[in-house]
């Protein structure tokens, strides 16, 4: 038996709580990663993990044992590190989650920069906006930004995006201009009369975790708003929703930097410019761990310096 890969893959399953996403994570075959802990639990004479049809879950007995062999191959790298010098530092691979425009405004025109630093470190790179189970899915680290509720997970803040709210020139043309928040409802003309102001379509933005759409926000002075409006298209990828926007579906909130090349190009319009929606805070997030790998420092470094020219709170 392999004592030390048993241990990783051990390891693999008690954080993901599969033996198939251990599996897929440490690119092993299933058969071998059973047969892995079975000849473990036997070297060891105890069961180290209760096995059930949905999660497998750790024994006491496993539970002390992880704990120690979490420190043990916590020291082992990073004595292999120390030992073997920046060589090591720089080769293997890095699985990465991001979403959909950042990867194409941002980190994608960015990694010709990465690959010449770095020619034997390579990345698997997840584009997606739906949020991404680091430890479940054996994904070393996510660019993510807004709320992040798991205190487990170490974020290191990259930027902070400002927003604006725009529309194409052939909607407001179709539609008009708003001169405040309120014009994107539907409202009645005056007090008592039945007629009613039409209010403006909305492209929206709905939560891939709970399929609730975000309303827009309008900040002025003390004065603090939220409008969901008639939402005639909601999209829940960033990518998608600014296509919905260039096509003149309607008006929404983007980040400044996705909508900047196209009101260049007069493609957007911005709209109620002397409102402002709160900055959105931009992190870099990986598993809590008393040892970060190299691999994975390298790249979060690198991230937070290509990210740096975006961030609108030191403009």
């Amino acid at each position: 038996m392999d004592q030390l890969l048993a241990l990783r893959v051990f390891l693999r399953i008690a954080e993901s709580g599969a033996f198939s996403k251990a599996a897929d994570a440490m690119n092993i075959p299933r058969p071998t990663v059973t047969k892995l802990v079975q000849d473990l639990e036997r070297h060891l004479g105890t069961r180290l993990l209760q096995r059930t049809t949905r999660r497998v879950s750790l024994t006491p007995e496993g539970l002390a044992y992880c704990e120690r062999a979490r420190r043990l191959i916590a020291d082992l790298d990073e004595m292999d590190e120390a030992a073997a010098g920046a060589r090591v530092q720089a080769r293997g691979r890095i699985r990465v989650d991001i979403g959909s425009v950042l990867a194409n405004m941002i980190l994608i025109p960015a990694l010709p920069d990465f690959r010449a630093r770095y020619p034997e470190l390579h990345i698997d790179l997840g584009v997606s906006d739906r949020p991404v189970d680091l430890i479940g899915e054996g994904v070393d680290c996510v660019v993510r930004g807004g709320a992040l509720p798991d205190t487990s997970l170490v974020a290191r803040r990259i930027a902070d995006l400002d927003w604006v709210t725009c529309a194409s020139p052939v909607y407001l043309k179709a539609r008009g201009r708003p001169k405040h928040p309120s014009d994107l409802t539907a409202r009645e003309h005056r007090p008592g009369d039945a007629a009613r102001v039409p209010g403006h379509a909305i492209v929206g933005y709905f939560s891939s975790l709970t399929g609730r759409a975000f309303p827009l926000e309008f900040h002025r002075g003390e004065e603090h708003l939220q409008v969901s409006g008639q939402t005639v298209v909601a999209v829940n990828e960033s990518t998608a929703h600014l296509s919905a926007l260039l096509s003149g579906m309607g008006l929404g909130q983007a980040f400044k930097f996705m909508a900047q090349p196209h009101v260049a190009n007069d493609r957007l319009r911005l709209v109620l410019t002397d409102w402002t929606r709160p900055r959105h805070p931009l992190y870099v997030v990986y598993p809590a761990s008393r040892h970060l790998s190299a691999k994975v420092r390298l790249f979060v470094d690198w991230v937070a310096e290509v990210f740096a020219p975006f961030d609108d709170a030191r403009a």
